[in-house]
C-alpha cells in the first residue's frame, strides 16, 4: 500500500506572521507539525523558533523516513537527533528555562506491513475514513483543543477581557506551563532533544486500501472543537466532496466574524491551520 496526496492546506493564522505549521510526504509516510508559539526572544536565526523547528522535524523526519532507517520510532529519534546538533549549532545562547526551547506538536503515519504506525505529540491529529464510511480519530488534537477553550474562559470572563487579549495578561502563567513541558509527568512534545522520541505516544492501526486520511493541526480541527460545524464524520465528507481549500475559506470566515473571541472563546483571533487529506491505494 502507499498514499496517494489528494489535496495540502495550510494558512498562516496571522498574514504577517511566520506560519508555524508544516508538513511533509512521501509515498509510504505523511506528517503535520505545529510549532508552539515562543513565549519569549527567539534563539535561532530567522523569524520564529516554532517555524524552525516545525519545518525542520518535517524535513528530516521525511528523510529518515524515505531512507527507511529503522523502526518509526527510530526515525523520530534521528529526526530530534538532527534537530539537537543544528539547534546546539546554531543558537546564540543555550535556553535558562524550558519556555525558551523550540517544541511541537506532530502527527506523524508510516505505512509498515500492511498497516499505520501512528507517532504523535501534542495536538496534531489524524482522521482515517474507512471504505465502509466509518471515521477512527488518532491522538489529542480535539480533545485538547476543547480543554484549552474552556481554558481562555475561565481567564478572559472573570478579567472581563476579550479572549484573544488574554494570552499577553497571562504570558507568566503561560510561561510556567511551557516550563512543565517535555519532564516527568508533564507533557512532551518534538524537540531539538534525542529523549523526546521514547515519550512520543503511538499505536498500531489496521487499515483497507481505499480509506481516506486527513493529518491536521488543531487550527484546522477547529472547525469540530472550537465551532462546531462539523463533525469529524462531516469533516471528513466534506473534505472528500469540496476540498481543503473551501474549508479554510470557512474556517477563516467564522474567525473574521468573531475576531476578539467573544462567541467562541481562543488564544489568538486564527491560529495556523494545516491538513493534508491522503488516500491509501494498493
Amino acid at each position: 500500500m502507499q498514499f496517494e496526496l489528494l489535496e495540502t492546506l495550510s494558512l498562516p493564522g496571522d498574514p504577517s506572521k511566520p506560519n508555524e505549521d508544516s508538513f511533509s510526504q512521501a509515498p509510504d509516510f505523511a506528517c503535520v507539525f505545529d510549532g508552539a508559539t515562543v513565549l519569549g526572544e527567539n534563539l535561532m536565526p530567522g523569524r520564529s523558533d516554532a517555524q524552525w523547528i516545525a519545518q525542520f522535524g518535517a524535513r528530516r523526519l521525511r528523510a529518515h523516513a524515505e531512507a527507511n532507517d529503522g523502526r518509526s520510532r527510530d526515525m523520530l529519534r534521528a529526526a530530534a537527533v538532527d534537530a539537537e546538533k543544528s539547534f546546539t549549532a546554531l543558537r546564540k545562547r543555550a535556553p535558562v528555562e524550558t519556555y525558551e526551547t523550540p517544541l511541537a506538536s506532530l502527527m506523524a503515519l508510516f505505512i509498515r506491513d500492511g498497516a499505520l504506525d501512528a507517532l504523535w505529540f501534542g495536538d496534531c491529529g489524524a482522521l482515517i475514513k474507512a471504505p465502509d464510511g466509518a471515521v477512527s480519530v488518532v491522538g489529542e488534537a480535539i480533545k485538547s483543543r476543547a480543554r484549552e477553550r474552556s481554558r481562555v474562559s475561565s481567564l478572559a470572563e472573570p478579567e472581563g477581557v476579550a479572549a484573544t487579549s488574554v494570552r499577553e495578561k497571562f504570558l507568566p502563567a503561560l510561561r510556567a506551563s511551557r516550563n512543565r513541558v517535555n519532564k516527568k509527568g508533564g507533557e512532551w512534545l518534538f524537540a531539538p532533544d534525542a529523549t523526546c522520541a521514547d515519550h512520543a505516544r503511538e499505536a498500531r492501526l489496521p487499515v483497507q486500501p481505499g480509506s481516506l486520511l486527513m493529518l491536521a493541526s488543531d487550527g484546522f480541527f477547529a472547525l469540530v472543537s472550537d465551532y462546531g460545524r462539523y463533525s469529524v464524520e462531516g469533516l471528513m465528507s466534506a473534505a472528500e466532496k469540496g476540498g481543503l481549500a473551501a474549508l479554510g475559506k470557512e474556517l477563516r470566515a467564522i474567525e473574521a466574524e468573531d475576531p476578539k473571541g467573544i462567541s467562541f472563546p481562543r488564544f489568538k483571533s486564527s491560529d495556523d491551520a494545516t491538513a493534508v487529506l491522503l488516500a491509501l491505494r494498493v
